[in-house]
């Protein structure tokens, strides 16, 4: 869609479902208890509202504690999702020298990586995410890579391509009658920006940038038409990364679908459950001590009577020796195991059904340095997931970077030759430096392997001239014969 016609109904109501999804992914990923409360409490189904956060307990009818308790296991498993892929920052390279020393520039002054492990958490949990490439020259001289949620995006998609996006934001200012929103819309070469002014679920008529403080500031910026911007680029200056393919409710969409899409709500609302219970269990058998009216102290009219614990010594009480009027203690048993089985076992498929292994989330582990190869052998399922993933990043993650480059050209005047990165993820999980060591060491026994290669398995991070001078140094201190001089250049191997 271009952008909207005044007096559209907004959000769209095309959309309505994809949101509502959205909405409650988002409830389990944050883990806030009112909000899961406002979700299932006012839910339209009345099987959603005799779930766990859909109760009105008497406790919370009149105003004491809710002891109804959320284990964050959604938020751990998309917390999960981005460690796997973006712990390690992907190598993000281009065979240009010039143009790769100011794309490590504009990585590191942009926060690449924190970007993209934010982006990926998000992604995991509301299905995916959009990485906008955009500019503020008051702001930075240099083009901003930022993401942009999906539930205030309206996408098109031609051939599983993304071809425009309009991101939209209700502005600061907006009441019950009136709300303002800010439409951005991405095309290929320019970017059009639009005020309106409506009401909750209308998206009510445009009107001047400059009505709004916040978006006065670009009515500056715009053309000779009044609403766009040119970029200077044919690229797109935005993309959508999914979290996975392809979307079980929505078959043929182009939209990703979210971890929790097994679906995983009522496993977790099974686990929060559990751990109410445990924790109820465990209010329940705190001690009590059930005493007789005699060995109560009168404090007084109105203030009722007591009984002191600690007190060692009690006078003579007027009663007959056999009466059974004695001290008793109540404590009722805690269900640990049972609790705790139950538990360990909800996460568990929990964790499969999400496509991880449980090795990820602390079970069937010790906590123990493990080596990669044990990790393909006991977090295979957490790998595979993972290299998915990375296939749905590598490409989209070139993509913009590629329009950075572009940008910080065209509209910079950075003298660079702007090229499309190549992106590679590592293997996730470093193996330590015995390990390491024990296998250069059977390479080098098996005669299958150069010093040169050694060096750069130990130090991949090292440039080629960093390497010649290690294999240099090597050589002389081992005494290897016809070891070159440190200024000679050496050949180092494929």
């Amino acid at each position: 869609m271009p952008l909207p016609d005044n007096g559209a109904a907004w959000p769209p109501p095309q959309w309505a479902a994809y949101y509502a999804e959205i909405r409650t992914n988002d409830a389990w990923y944050t883990g806030d208890a009112r909000r899961l409360s406002r979700l299932y409490g006012h839910h339209p189904r009345p099987a959603e509202r005799r779930r766990l956060w859909g109760r009105k307990s008497a406790e919370h009818r009149v105003g004491r504690r809710d002891h109804r308790l959320h284990v964050p296991l959604p938020g751990d498993i998309a917390s999960t999702s981005a460690d796997l892929l973006f712990a390690d920052m992907p190598r993000i390279t281009v065979e240009d020298t010039a143009t790769q020393a100011r794309l490590d520039v504009l990585l590191d002054e942009g926060r690449a990586q924190q970007v993209l492990l934010g982006a990926a958490e998000q992604a995991a949990a509301l299905s995916g995410v959009f990485l906008r490439v955009t500019w503020d020259r008051e702001l930075a001289d240099r083009p901003l890579m930022t993401v942009m949620q999906p539930d205030a995006s309206v996408p098109e998609f031609r051939f599983g391509m993304l071809r425009a996006v309009n991101f939209w934001r209700e502005l600061p200012g907006s009441t019950e009658a009136t709300v303002w929103r800010h439409i951005e819309r991405h095309e290929p070469g320019r970017i059009l920006h639009a005020l309106y002014e409506g009401t909750a679920d209308n998206i009510g008529r445009a009107v001047p940038l400059a009505e709004h403080p916040d978006t006065a500031s670009l009515a500056d910026s715009l053309g000779e038409d009044g609403v766009s911007i040119a970029t200077g680029i044919r690229d797109l200056t935005a993309a959508y990364v999914p979290n996975m393919l392809p979307n079980r409710l929505h078959r043929g969409s182009d939209l990703g679908r979210s971890d929790y899409a097994a679906p995983l709500y009522d496993l977790f609302d099974a686990l929060d459950e559990t751990w109410t219970s445990w924790m109820r269990d465990i209010r329940l058998a705190r001690a009590r001590l059930i005493v007789p009216d005699g060995y109560l102290r009168d404090e007084g009219p109105g203030n009722g009577a007591s009984f002191d614990d600690e007190r060692e010594v009690w006078q003579a009480l007027k009663m007959p020796p056999n009466d059974g009027a004695t001290i008793t203690l109540a404590q009722f048993e805690i269900r640990v195991e049972e609790h705790r089985a139950t538990t360990e076992a909800l996460t568990r498929q929990a964790a499969q059904s999400a496509g991880y292994s449980p090795q990820s989330f602390g079970l069937d582990g010790e906590g123990q340095a493990v080596t990669a190869t044990e990790v393909d052998s006991r977090d295979q399922r957490s790998m595979v997931t993972r290299k998915k993933k990375t296939g749905y990043w590598r490409h989209e993650l070139a993509a913009m970077t590629h329009v950075q480059l572009q940008l910080d050209a065209v509209q910079f005047g950075r003298r660079i030759t702007p090229e499309r990165p190549r992106v590679e993820f590592g293997d996730g999980v470093a193996e330590s430096e015995q390990a390491t060591a024990t296998t250069l060491d059977l390479l080098a026994r098996a005669g299958a392997v150069s010093t040169s290669t050694k060096v750069k398995i130990l130090h991949p991070e090292w440039d080629d001239t960093a390497v010649q001078g290690e294999v240099v140094a090597i050589l002389r201190e081992t005494g290897a014969a016809d070891a070159p001089d440190p200024g000679d250049t050496y050949p180092l191997a494929a």
